[in-house]
């Protein structure tokens, strides 16, 4: 528990951890309009004070965390559990996809905009060092970032071991400094009070949704909390925020708050500013390895976000490679990696400061806040069978605070605002397309192949010339004749012996057992129809699941195995369907899709694709 405890420090609060480096700098900016003096201080404090107890605390680590999809979370597995919990209502189920696959797209709109605040907040301690130094800053935060998204593809096995004792100095050097400050101007302890907050709050008046939009910086990294459940459990989670993360943050930012009422001056950049000038460098560097840290845990989610979406049917097949023997989650996804990069380069030099970025960062990440919210609801009233009244008041009282945070959060829309939700739009017009086109193409593929019943029966008593091997077809409709078996019989005119139609089905579900992993069922002579299931967090191997079939009765020699594919060429085609511009769309990821042997893990030398060209 110790381990995980520390594991989930490195992994999990990086990001909620890094926020004070920018957090009340951006509060109290000339732009916000919000007087540097001790109440309106005191009450900005408050609000951060209590406004990670109630969204933090109360909502992701007593609540949130309850709602675990067989021991997963995040978004992904939120929205699949949701779905189970609302039965049959295909509407209602449509409904709860699609806004789960909206907080998923926007997921990625914060992965961009993490990584490139997090490092550029640090490096900029370098002008508080020196003003020289002020034009190496964009050079070194884009060097440090390359170097990061470099190193990816040799997995996070060997230096995630070094990001929890790392995350723990920082979080006690953010308690350490913050204590200090404290000492020498107590008077901010009355932010403790949550009166104060209810009074900064309400003499804001409508000014009130320019400040929240700068004070939800401070909680920008709760959703992470949920997504990385999987990884450690949820005591090691809860463990960590309670007894190092939340009054380390506290102490931080109410020293903060201490510096700024005994000397306003330092608003040029109030972290750095409580550490005296010999430990300027080392802060920094400090502050660089941890927001690295922050970056990493968002990289590793894009990674196991978008390997879920693929398996969930929402994305195109991608290149995923495994850099742990031991560890089945710790994957590395060369295409999203640098996509990622150029993504984040891109954001870095188009806003070129942390504060300008600020406001681009938090409405992606609020709107995925509240769709998590929302979908928490049918996980209490129909999963967990709670009262109604009970179910209701949670969710409106939380989706009351959630919606003050988005409403805030637009307010920046057009001063950066925009990015992100671009950004998050344009994936899920890509995941939206990509599932319906698919539809489309296997509606196509059922409309025009022969049904498969009828066809083996006939063809088991024909006298078709038959070798002695096994042949898979891998098939995405098990109901008609794979378009591989009708080439190969038409073009090479030969059957082999065994003859196996081969479904895979993801399931809404984390894990699939190996006693539920493969159903058999014999069709006729030579001919079975094979369903393989995973769950979404499985990794696909098509020849250990065939291996499985001989406690079914149908033992396979995969030495003497050929697996034939169906390469389906996509035509857009003008009328039914979808608009021809996504049709296209379609057609294109289609045909750039990563190979279906290396997906599922066949063997090279035993594969034979053959392709048809199929309109939608």
């Amino acid at each position: 528990m110790a381990a995980l405890t520390l594991g989930a420090l490195g992994v999990v609060y990086g990001d909620i951890g890094t926020s004070p480096l920018y957090t009340m700098k951006e509060i109290f900016s000339p732009a916000m309009g919000i007087p540097l003096d001790a109440p309106h201080l005191i009450g900005a404090v408050s609000v951060i004070f209590w406004g990670l107890m109630m969204i933090v605390t109360l909502k992701y680590i007593l609540l949130i965390l309850r709602a675990d999809n067989n021991g997963e979370g995040g978004i992904m597995a939120l929205t699949a559990l949701a779905a189970k919990a609302a039965g049959h209502n295909p509407k209602t189920r449509t409904a709860l996809l699609l806004t789960g696959v909206l907080g998923a797209s926007l997921f990625y709109g914060d992965s961009v905009i993490t990584p490139a605040i997090s490092v550029l907040s640090a490096v900029e301690g370098l002008e508080v060092v020196t003003p020289a130094l002020k034009p190496y800053v964009l050079p070194v935060c884009m060097a440090v970032l390359v170097g990061l998204f470099a190193v990816q593809r040799y997995g996070t096995g060997l230096v995630g071991k070094l990001f929890g004792p790392v995350i723990v100095l920082w979080f006690g050097v953010l308690a350490f400094t913050g204590a200090l400050e404290i000492a020498q101007q107590p008077g901010i302890l009355a932010a403790l009070n949550p009166l104060n907050a209810v009074r900064f709050l309400s003499a804001q008046g409508w000014h009130m949704f320019v400040a929240v939009g700068a004070i939800v910086l401070a909680f920008t990294g709760a959703e992470a909390l949920y997504a990385d459940m999987g990884h450690f459990g949820k005591r090691p989670i809860q463990w960590a925020w309670g007894g190092l993360v939340l009054p380390a943050l506290a102490i931080n930012y109410m020293g903060q708050g201490a510096l700024l009422m005994r000397d306003p001056a330092a608003l040029e950049n109030p972290f750095y500013r409580m550490f005296a000038e010999a430990w300027l460098i080392p802060a920094v560097a400090l502050a660089t390895v941890a927001t690295v840290i922050a970056s990493q845990a968002v990289i590793s989610g894009a990674y196991s976000m978008t390997r879920q979406a693929i398996q969930l049917g929402l994305l195109p097949r991608m290149s995923v490679l495994h850099t742990s023997a031991r560890e089945a989650g710790q994957i590395y996804m060369p295409g999203v990696n640098w996509l990622l990069l150029a993504a984040v380069l891109v954001t870095v030099i188009g806003f070129g400061s942390s504060s300008a970025m600020a406001a681009a960062y938090g409405i992606a990440v609020t709107i995925t806040m509240l769709i998590t919210t929302l979908l928490t609801f049918f996980v209490i009233r129909q999963g967990w069978r709670y009262p109604l009244p009970l179910a209701i008041a949670a969710t409106v009282t939380f989706v009351a605070v959630d919606l003050l945070l988005v409403v805030s959060c637009m307010l920046k829309f057009m001063q950066g605002g925009w990015f992100p939700l671009v950004l998050g739009v344009a994936i899920f017009t890509v995941m939206a397309t990509w599932r319906r086109g698919r539809e489309l193409l296997v509606d196509s593929i059922r409309h025009d192949d022969p049904e498969l019943l009828p066809f083996v029966t006939a063809l088991a008593s024909d006298s078709v010339n038959r070798v002695q091997r096994t042949a898979v077809y891998a098939v995405a409709n098990p109901d008609t004749v794979p378009q591989a078996l009708m080439h190969n019989l038409k073009h090479n005119q030969v059957l082999h012996e065994r003859n196996l139609i081969l479904t895979v089905v993801f399931h809404e579900v984390p894990w699939i057992p190996f006693a539920e992993r493969v159903q058999v069922q014999p069709l006729a002579p030579g001919f079975w129809r094979v369903q393989v299931n995973y769950g979404f967090k499985n990794t696909p191997d098509i020849p250990k699941a065939l291996a499985l079939c001989q406690a079914q009765g149908l033992a396979i020699n995969l030495f003497e195995t050929s697996y034939f594919l169906s390469r389906e060429i996509v035509v857009p085609t003008r009328g039914s369907g979808m608009a021809h511009w996504r049709e296209a769309l379609f057609a294109l990821m289609s045909r750039n899709a990563g190979s279906v042997a290396g997906f599922f893990r066949l063997p090279n030398n035993c594969v034979i694709e053959l392709g048809t060209r199929v309109q939608i």
